[in-house]
């Protein structure tokens, strides 16, 4: 059974794979597409389902609150970066500075909760109590991969 540190840090790295990835092309590329495509569905269904089930649990201790709330603002700011990017044109000049931008926040806040926010939750969240929530992120990462393009568009009509 995979705990909810692994399942988060390898999802992280895949992210940071891809990233390096999508900067290694140029252009509207098929390539570029591709990658962007997986990086930008991967990103997103992995956030809620952090969101959901490994800050959930941190935000219902008093002392992991601020980390949580930092993290989950952190995921709304790169959230509207990718909505962004997926409305510009990939191969103009302002497409690939606003990547870089997104590439640049987006490892700074993995680094920092692999760190920072891990460490804090392992201080708060006990492993019995927080056993099985591994799987539990991984099941809610599938079920919101299925409502990407849903919410999507729910939020394009606000």
């Amino acid at each position: 059974m995979i705990d909810i540190y692994t399942a988060i840090r390898n999802d992280h790295d895949q992210h940071r794979k891809l990233l390096a990835q999508i900067a290694d092309t140029s252009g509207d590329s098929a390539e570029r597409q591709e990658a962007w495509r997986i990086f930008y569905h991967d990103v997103k269904s992995h956030a809620a389902a952090e969101e959901e089930t490994f800050y959930s649990k941190l935000i219902s201790k008093t002392w992991g609150q601020d980390s949580a709330r930092h993290s989950v603002h952190e995921h709304q700011q790169l959230d509207d970066i990718m909505e962004e990017l997926n409305e510009m044109d990939m191969s103009s000049s302002g497409w690939l500075n606003r990547f870089k931008t997104l590439r640049h926040d987006y490892e700074h806040h993995i680094d920092e909760e692999e760190g920072e926010v891990f460490s804090r939750a392992k201080e708060v969240i006990s492993k019995d109590d927080i056993k099985g929530y591994g799987e539990r992120f991984l099941k809610r990462k599938a079920e919101e991969r299925s409502l990407i393009d849903a919410k999507r568009e729910d939020s394009l009509e606000d």
